[in-house]
């Protein structure tokens, strides 16, 4: 059994309080701030870039899980492994040389991860897993936040749960989801193998933030 890891959605935060929202989960126990950047062309919608990600590095505790929903990872992603990224995760549908990226990402001292959206195949991501350290399913279509967790999300794990297993790799290429997370669904989706929830309303919604993230980190796989 794998700890379930929760990393808090920044883009479910209080922008205009951005110092004090990220103390808040940290103090709640949060394990990663996750960071969502979209650049108003891979996704539609428009949010953090290079200087937040900087800034944030400054004040942050914690691990910095950046999440690059833009259409040239492979111009950029560097970029932010710079500003202080910890992790950063591209989409394979926007790399144009993703091996080459994963080990440039890793090269220049960050953990790459690889991320795909609900309608691309599982497959599209087997040919790296033993070149990353997460594989992210979105459990939501890319772009905004606050959507509706789409059910077929479980299966897709449990394939490439079970593809890691067969290689030896479950103990060390994380599972990571990202969409409509919270108890119910959250239960769901480390059932089938997945060990890092991104969770941003449900979180940053509570009166007490440290009530849902310690029931996701409950949770068992």
């Amino acid at each position: 059994m794998t700890k379930v890891l929760v990393a808090p959605s920044l883009l479910a935060a209080d922008p205009l309080q951005f110092g004090d929202e990220i103390k808040s989960v940290e103090k709640a126990g949060a394990d990663w701030h996750h960071v969502d950047v979209m650049d108003g062309h891979f996704v539609p919608n428009l949010t953090y870039g290079i200087p937040f990600v900087a800034a944030l590095k400054k004040v942050s505790s914690l691990p910095l899980d950046v999440h690059i929903m833009v259409s040239n990872p492979d111009a950029v992603a560097l970029d932010y492994v710079k500003a202080g990224a910890d992790r950063v995760t591209f989409h394979v549908e926007a790399a144009i040389h993703a091996h080459r990226l994963t080990q440039a990402i890793r090269a220049a001292g960050a953990k790459p991860g690889i991320a795909l959206n609900p309608g691309t195949p599982v497959e599209d991501v087997l040919p790296l897993i033993e070149d990353v350290d997460c594989i992210m399913f979105m459990s939501v279509n890319p772009g905004f936040g606050g959507q509706q967790y789409i059910r077929q999300t479980a299966t897709r794990i449990k394939r490439v749960s079970e593809a890691l297993r067969a290689l030896g790799l479950d103990q060390k290429v994380l599972i990571e989801v990202d969409g409509g997370i919270n108890a119910k669904t959250g239960a769901e989706v480390v059932a089938a193998g997945a060990n890092v929830l991104v969770a941003g309303t449900f979180i940053f919604g509570a009166s007490d933030r440290s009530v849902p993230i310690r029931q996701l980190q409950n949770l068992k796989n």
